[in-house]
């Protein structure tokens, strides 16, 4: 009886609210947390209003609120200047809102090569410059950096020994593009190891990093909204408020 009342339950249930779930892992003894988008749900990126930058987790759902919805899971994606302005390409609802950078520079956002998300008819992970090469028609973009895998290779340039470790984040898509998975670290890694574990833990092909220190998550099924400083760029998925 109660299998049937879960499986009735399941029927109906709106397929968006099923669609964002949020799990806790691990891989090589660090803590990981992973949330998965699929195609057909309502993933968006977030970053300013008509009162100006949003900031906050708090600040979308707000948003949200005139549309009888609210955030499944959402993290931050992608690095920004200090007034919280995107540092490259950033599109929202097919509006160019930054333009795409693709020469080499300081941070890790200019050590190429960094790349872009994008929402279009698929989920895509693309290096930055092939992404100038034949821009996809993308609804949603963020770009970010540096890549961490890309078609199945890790960056050149991380190091397995390095010792700089931070809480992380970042994106990885599946091969045919119909999943999206984001993961933040729980515990302190570094760039080697993240990108390992999109690669070896989640296998998948191709990965982007959006930031550290400041990496942040939202997850309620996992009774998790991280505090911190006010953010740019933000991802997440929108299911109808319950």
């Amino acid at each position: 009886m109660r299998h049937l009342l879960a499986l009735a339950v399941m029927v109906l249930m709106p397929q968006a609210a099923m669609a964002a779930l949020c799990r806790d892992t691990q891989f090589e003894g660090v803590s990981m947390t992973v949330c998965e988008a699929r195609l057909g749900d309502d993933l968006r990126l977030f970053h300013a209003g008509p009162d100006g930058v949003l900031g906050s987790f708090n600040a979308v759902n707000e948003a949200l609120a005139a549309e009888g919805k609210t955030l499944g899971f959402a993290m931050n994606a992608g690095m920004y200047h200090s007034d919280r302005a995107p540092v490259g390409l950033f599109v929202e609802n097919g509006a160019e809102a930054s333009r795409l950078v693709t020469r080499a520079g300081p941070g890790n956002f200019g050590m190429l090569p960094n790349g872009v998300f994008c929402i279009a008819d698929r989920f895509l992970v693309l290096e930055s410059r092939a992404f100038a090469k034949k821009p996809p028609r993308c609804r949603f973009a963020t770009q970010s950096g540096p890549m961490l895998v890309v078609k199945g290779k890790l960056h050149p340039r991380f190091l397995p020994e390095s010792d700089s470790e931070y809480i992380r984040n970042g994106v990885g898509v599946t091969q045919d593009g119909t999943r999206a998975i984001f993961a933040i670290s729980n515990d302190r890694v570094n760039f080697h190891r993240f990108a390992r574990f999109f690669r070896d833990g989640l296998g998948l092909s191709d990965a982007l990093y959006f930031d550290g220190k400041i990496s942040r998550l939202y997850a309620p099924e996992l009774g998790r909204h991280d505090a911190g400083f006010p953010m740019g760029p933000i991802v997440g998925s929108v299911v109808p408020k319950g």
